[in-house]
């Protein structure tokens, strides 16, 4: 049976959200990449606690292009250390899986 992502990561500015959404689904890396935000970040960054606004980009693959994925979005992404988590899909309906297996080739 497939298994199934979904990876994010956090970008300052939502121009570069969308850059990253659409080359990462371009490259078919992804089936699909959503941009939420902006929203608000707190973190600890560099012995400080630092809180930003930020956008938030979802993005749904194959487990087996992961590799890849996080790959790229290191190379592209302007963060020094940018988030890149991906939490496995434990189900979903179907037909949207199939395309998603279909739609993520990279």
């Amino acid at each position: 049976m497939e298994e199934y992502f979904q990876v994010f990561t956090t970008l300052e500015k939502r121009e570069d959200a969308g850059r990253i959404a659409k080359d990462i689904v371009e490259k078919r890396l992804a089936a699909c990449a959503q941009i939420i935000g902006p929203i608000m970040s707190s973190y600890w960054w560099e012995g400080k606690v630092e809180t930003a606004e930020e956008w938030l980009c979802l993005m749904k693959t194959r487990k087996n292009l992961y590799p890849r994925l996080e790959e790229t979005l290191k190379a592209i992404h302007p963060y020094d250390v940018p988030e890149i988590v991906a939490v496995p899909i434990v189900a979903g309906y179907a037909d949207y899986l199939s395309w998603l297996t279909q739609e993520a080739t990279g």
